[in-house]
């Protein structure tokens, strides 16, 4: 992929969306059921897409509240939903759209209650993880007497600004299986095809005082009970000048009022702008406003500022997504999930038996660091989905993906949340640069010198949609290669190691590298994930060599 001309440098005019026009088509604009690409798709986040290209207009969002409405009642869930959303712009409208079609079923919703101040119907921003949290309190304390609670959450994540995005979490916090996204997405493809005007419906503005529509201010009880998982008296009296870019995203109401209770006087929100149009971020790679925290274009502003602090952060828009800057740049998302990992069972009391849970496609530098902490590693496919039962029973210390998404337990080691938490992971490069006195850059340095150094990337390669069926449903018999980048092979996998679950593609390893293939979900092109802990031409000719591999074995 070519860098765009505009990459890291502030979003210019012609780049910036059409804010009225995009709510116009969710409203008026409808999606033909005839056309794929206009149905309802749950992919590993929830569905996703945009009112401009009739892939997320209102039918859309009544279709899969009454499919979620028919799913909790074939499950008897009778508890709460709690409902968060992001700052897109598509968010509210969708948002209001549910708030209708739930008011007019009678399912008690919870969603945040009116910013101080602000007028009668303007609802706040609620992050992924405090929601997943909530989900897990509830059912904890109150599920026994007043039915178990679940939730969904109105974001596409670090997408663009055109796009929107809904995902449903049940009753254990996290993402939803296959099986229950499935089953939610079917059934709203039915009432697509059927029709939305047989879907109860209230007004707006009935919906909301409706007595089944609950106000309620989700930040505190999620910032006092930060305490619990990371120790913030540590953080407050090493006195770290701290820097925080919510990048316009859900979180931006939490992070001053974890200042203040916390006593972190040297923390500073750097950016408290909130903007349909993102026009306050930097471009990305690709030439597209995205507010990726993992991305060192899109977070060239903080990187500009990271010599004013001893640690800051950033997140995506939803806040299940983490990117930490030290004086060194923007940590890679492996890396510090290396780092993390380190710190973390080395400094928490948490049972023996307690696994490091990971993707296999994010580094082995993980493998080699749980091997040096005497610590099993778990690898299950991508998607977080896969972390949500070891975090729920305290077999999982930690859970991390890739792309910059992560979660542990508490300091006493039950569960803090079973979704991705981009604050807990960004309050935790603070505890680490704390208590250790380094900051997780230069940890990371060490993990190098202890380990070796891992050469990580990801590249894209064509294929057709027959290949990119065969890639999902191949075999490890299909690989005829016994070398890769000159070492034997040792592994041949297409089920992840940790739970035996399909990884819709390839795992090739070797003793000092190895790759993965999977198909993308929406393009004519699979992924291919690569690292060697030899050197940079190493992982080039093993990328070369994996494309050879793959092709042969889906042609």
């Amino acid at each position: 992929m070519s860098i765009s001309i505009y990459a890291g440098k502030p979003a210019p005019q012609n780049l910036l969306a059409n804010i009225p026009q995009l709510i116009s088509a969710y409203y008026t604009q409808a999606p033909n059921a005839d056309n794929p690409s206009n149905l309802v798709s749950f992919g590993t986040s929830g569905h996703r897409g945009s009112s401009l290209s009739n892939s997320f207009n209102e039918q859309h969002i009544i279709a899969i509240s009454e499919a979620i409405i028919e799913y909790r009642k074939g499950k008897k869930i009778t508890g709460p939903l709690f409902i968060g959303m992001d700052s897109h712009a598509l968010s509210e409208p969708a948002l209001r759209t549910c708030i209708e079609v739930f008011a007019a079923s009678g399912v008690e919703c919870v969603i945040q209650a009116p910013i101080a101040g602000a007028g009668a119907f303007d609802i706040g921003y609620t992050p992924t993880p405090v929601i997943s949290r909530a989900i897990l309190v509830w059912n904890k304390e109150q599920a026994k007497d007043k039915g178990e609670s679940d939730g969904i959450v109105i974001t596409p994540s670090h997408n663009p600004p055109e796009d929107g995005g809904i995902k449903y979490n049940p009753p254990h916090g996290g993402p939803a299986s296959p099986e229950t996204t499935n089953a939610i997405q079917n059934r709203a493809n039915e009432i697509l095809r059927s029709g939305t005007n047989s879907v109860k419906r209230m007004p707006f503005e009935r919906a909301l005082t409706a007595p089944t529509t609950k106000a309620y201010d989700y930040v505190l009880p999620y910032v006092n009970d930060l305490k619990n998982v990371i120790d913030m008296n540590i953080i407050r009296d090493t006195h770290l000048k701290i820097g925080v870019d919510p990048m316009g995203g859900s979180g931006i109401a939490f992070w001053e009022p974890i200042a203040s209770i916390y006593g972190l006087k040297n923390l500073v929100v750097v950016n408290k702008k909130i903007d349909p149009t993102f026009s306050f971020m930097s471009v990305d790679k690709d030439g597209k406003i995205r507010m990726d925290c993992s991305s060192p274009y899109a977070m060239a502003g903080l990187l500009n500022m990271k010599n004013d602090y001893d640690i800051s952060f950033g997140n995506d828009t939803d806040f299940d997504r983490h990117g930490i800057v030290t004086p060194e740049g923007l940590m890679n998302p492996n890396a510090y999930l290396a780092v993390a990992i380190r710190y973390l069972f080395r400094n928490r009391e948490w049972s023996a038996d307690c696994k490091v849970g990971k993707t296999l496609v994010s580094s082995c530098m993980i493998n080699r660091v749980a091997k040096g902490i005497e610590r099993e590693v778990c690898e299950v496919p991508v998607g977080f989905k896969w972390f949500v039962d070891g975090l729920l029973d305290g077999s999982f210390g930690f859970g991390g993906e890739e792309s910059a998404g992560a979660s542990f337990l508490r300091r006493n080691g039950t569960v803090w949340t079973t979704d991705k938490d981009g604050i807990i992971m960004n309050l935790l490069a603070a505890e680490i640069t704390a208590v250790t006195e380094k900051n997780p850059a230069e940890l990371y340095k060490e993990l190098i010198s202890l380990y070796g150094e891992p050469y990580y990337s990801r590249i894209e390669a064509s294929a057709t949609p027959e290949q990119k069926s065969k890639l999902s449903a191949l075999s490890p018999e299909a690989v005829k290669a016994d070398t890769l980048a000159g070492e034997k092979i040792t592994a041949k996998l297409t089920k992840a190691p940790g739970n035996n679950a399909p990884i819709g593609g390839l795992k090739v390893e070797t003793e000092n590298g190895w790759f993965a293939a999977r198909p993308s979900g929406t393009e004519d092109l699979y992924k291919i994930y690569a690292e060697s802990f030899i050197s940079e031409e190493h992982l080039k000719l093993i990328q070369a060599e994996a494309q050879e591999i793959v092709s042969e074995a889906i042609t």
